[in-house]
């Protein structure tokens, strides 16, 4: 299987190399919640999510997942749900995942604290789409809307993403 692996010049993917952003704080080998990083390592691709309501099942693998008007990531370092998806209602704090902007429309999740999720070592480290070129994020990979409709045909579950420290 291929590696994901990010590079000084993107995102790399066999001989394919996207252009992408990382989170604002850079990259971390101590990574936390809120610190804005995107953490080193040797991730995995574990899932597929999308919102059906802006892009058709008949585009993506058969392992996407819809994304529902309810669904939310736990972002609350103290709850048991913390750096899982869960459901509104919801009390504790959650990141939602069906957004007004496009950033979410597609989302490879990776295994980042999951699934048994350290308190505060950070959560939501999915690659998705990007707001602009150069923008950063909160501490996830982004590429361009079409890159990232590739990637979700391409980089199946089990998927190495690797992040030099």
């Amino acid at each position: 299987m291929t590696d994901l692996v990010l590079t000084p010049t993107g995102l790399r993917y066999g001989r394919t190399l996207l252009p992408c952003t990382i989170g604002r704080g850079g990259i971390t080998t101590a990574k936390r919640e809120g610190d804005g990083a995107t953490p080193a390592g040797r991730h995995h691709i574990i899932g597929l999510l999308y919102r059906p309501d802006r892009i058709a099942r008949r585009h993506l693998p058969a392992w996407a997942t819809p994304i529902g008007p309810r669904d939310l990531w736990c972002d609350a370092p103290d709850h048991a749900a913390y750096n899982h998806l869960t459901r509104a209602p919801f009390a504790a704090s959650a990141e939602r995942l069906r957004r007004a902007d496009p950033l979410y429309d597609l989302i490879l999740l990776t295994d980042w604290n999951w699934p048994q999720a350290t308190p505060h070592r950070g959560s939501a480290i999915f690659l998705h789409q990007w707001r602009r070129p150069g923008y950063p994020t909160a501490g996830c990979i982004a590429v361009a809307r079409h890159d990232m409709r590739w990637l979700a045909q391409n980089a199946a579950p089990g998927t190495r993403l690797v992040v030099p420290g």
